[in-house]
């Protein structure tokens, strides 16, 4: 065994690395992001929800406890850097399997070997699969004795709801740790750590505040993406000459974004402009223009904005402003939310596009929201009378003797399916909170709710 490496039958599987290869590569050639990851979990940047004191992360690695992880978060959050700290402070061997490129056999390598390592020397193996939600059910399967017999300590990564990506034996085996996203102040102390860290640019450089704000907006969250951005934009300046007054090799807007070819987005995640663009695109969407939707989407998709908060403007819009004008504006909402889980960015912007699109072109409706709003008005106002004798449960001993469910006109046995009868309390028998538009689909809505209404409180009959 060399370089705490232990030796694979037939050669070490597809993705495996070496203990302490993830972290402590302080090479000058190692990337930045791997030169600075963090070592320990006091190191670790945001996730303060895990990293409490008695947290069941902090006495499974400080307390060296046998158990199988499984890490559910964004790109760039920290589940591998977990993984890497669990092996080097528990003194654990480290291997990884990339769930893209291995199969059942590289699997079942990697987790023979670590058996055999733990038989000859006593030491255990934190195994690390990123992406497990790319194996099939039988590639997961084959994990599972390594799981139930602790042979390996899993440490098992996905950007996506385990609850439907993860088999349940696996995930009833593991201790299941979401990750949020990092916020912009979480990415700025990762830059700054970078920028005066020895392991990192040693003070080398210095960057301007709004050469900083940029990186942290195209890194949307995700620290290993604002740490390669920061390594182009430090190799840029490093050949431009460009020096603060103090002979340092300066960052500068400019030469961050040429850099990273991305142009500066004037847009703050967190501030004003936040509250204002998406002001403005919800807007542009209720007023129908397609062009002005897309340029607002795009300006929040270049600054990093979350697509999932995207995803849930769109599908509040759908009832809030489109309803049943189109009928359709609800599920192509939800669908593109579920996209945005399913497949991630960038991909998924063009299903995010496409909902714009579909929203800002149909027929626009808010009876939806008036309605809703009107009979909540009522139910504050104290409009709660007793509900009608005739609709009362009528199924329990007694139940007739208090008169529940006499003189009750069943639906199905009527003309037209419609029974005409009162449904709602005498507070409000009459009011009227549905008013439907003659737009788009809502007007066939709008004369067939005229026609039942008039049905069922027996004005007229039907036409």
């Amino acid at each position: 065994m060399s370089d705490g490496l232990f030796d694979l039958p037939g050669g070490a599987p597809s993705g495996s690395r070496p203990s302490g290869a993830l972290a402590g590569n302080t090479h000058a050639s190692a990337p930045l992001a791997v030169r600075m990851r963090p070592r320990t979990l006091d190191e670790l940047v945001g996730q303060q929800h895990l990293l409490a004191e008695g947290s069941p992360l902090r006495r499974l690695i400080e307390g060296d406890q046998p158990m199988s992880l499984l890490l559910w978060g964004p790109p760039g959050v920290g589940k591998t850097t977990i993984a890497s700290i669990l092996s080097q402070q528990t003194d654990r061997l480290f291997a990884e399997v990339s769930a893209v490129a291995a199969g059942v056999k590289e699997v079942r390598a990697a987790i023979d070997a670590a058996r055999a390592e733990l038989v000859r020397s006593g030491r255990e193996t934190v195994l690390f699969v990123a992406e497990v939600h790319r194996f099939s059910k039988a590639q997961q399967d084959a994990l599972l004795p390594g799981v139930e017999n602790r042979w390996v300590t899993l440490v098992a990564a996905t950007t996506e709801n385990p609850f439907f990506s993860v088999i349940s034996p696996l995930l009833s085996r593991s201790l299941l740790l979401t990750l949020e996203p990092l916020t912009d102040d979480d990415i700025r102390g990762v830059i700054a750590e970078a920028v005066a860290d020895e392991r990192g640019l040693a003070g080398g450089v210095t960057i301007d505040d709004d050469a900083l704000d940029h990186l942290v907006r195209l890194a949307g969250g995700d620290a290993r993406r604002s740490l390669t951005y920061l390594e182009a934009a430090a190799a840029a300046a490093l050949s431009s000459g460009e020096t603060d007054d103090e002979g340092r090799a300066r960052i500068g807007l400019a030469t961050t974004e040429t850099a990273v070819d991305r142009a500066a987005v004037r847009y703050d995640r967190q501030g004003d402009q936040h509250y204002d663009v998406t002001s403005a695109f919800i807007k542009s969407i209720r007023g129908s223009d397609v062009d002005a939707a897309l340029h607002y989407f795009a300006r929040m998709v270049e600054a990093g904005e979350d697509p999932r908060f995207i995803a849930r403007r769109l599908v509040i819009l759908a009832s809030e402003d489109i309803g049943l004008a189109d009928p359709t504006a609800l599920p192509t909402a939800v669908a593109a939310a579920q996209a945005v889980q399913l497949i991630g960015m960038p991909e998924a912007r063009l299903n995010l596009a496409q909902a714009v699109i579909a929203l800002a072109v149909a027929p626009k409706s808010n009876a939806v929201t008036t309605a809703i709003g009107a009979a909540s008005a009522d139910v504050r106002a104290g409009k709660i009378g007793p509900v009608p004798a005739h609709l009362r449960d009528a199924h329990y001993g007694g139940s007739k003797k208090l008169g529940h469910g006499q003189g009750y006109r069943y639906a199905h046995d009527e003309p037209y399916g419609v029974a005409q009868q009162q449904y709602a309390p005498d507070v409000v028998a009459d009011a009227t909170y549905y008013r439907p538009t003659s737009l788009g689909a809502e007007a066939g809505v709008k004369e067939r709710w005229e026609r039942l209404r008039a049905l069922i409180r027996g004005t007229s009959g039907p036409r």
